[in-house]
């Protein structure tokens, strides 16, 4: 599943569409907005995402992520909009029977997702914003 929307996303939702009796295995990562960037305060900072685009390009990524391991289910979810320090922004989550497939194709899944879906970031400071690259 993926998902691209505005409200807040759900860590119980992840677990949910992943969890299978034959995969002994689930990688969940949470992406959270922090506090600071290059010595700024972020207050808070808002993603937009050119939705129908970003959900082709991840549904890509998870396809070849399946033809690299054997691999239970998927879900991702990313957040658009504004968001404060320590909600979350992204959620990978990916069930295998094992662990070491669970762990690459989750840390592909996301590395992907941040350097070729068409979604941008901008951060708010206490001294003014700025447009950040979201492949960090």
């Amino acid at each position: 599943m993926i998902l691209i929307t505005d409200k807040p996303i759900s860590i119980d939702d992840a677990w949910k569409k992943v969890i299978r009796p034959d995969c002994g295995a689930v990688c969940l990562f949470v992406g959270t907005v922090r506090n600071h960037h290059d010595g700024k305060k972020v207050v808070e900072l808002s993603y937009t995402a050119f939705d129908e685009m970003a959900q082709k390009e991840i549904a890509t990524i998870l396809q070849e992520a399946g033809k690299k391991w054997s691999l239970g289910e998927w879900y991702v979810a990313h957040r658009t909009g504004k968001l404060r320090p320590t909600d979350a922004s992204v959620i990978v989550a990916v069930s295998s029977a094992h662990r070491k497939e669970a762990f690459a194709a989750a840390r592909y899944a996301i590395d992907e997702l941040k350097k070729r879906a068409p979604i941008w970031k901008e951060e708010f400071y206490e001294t003014g914003k700025a447009w950040i690259s979201c492949k960090d």
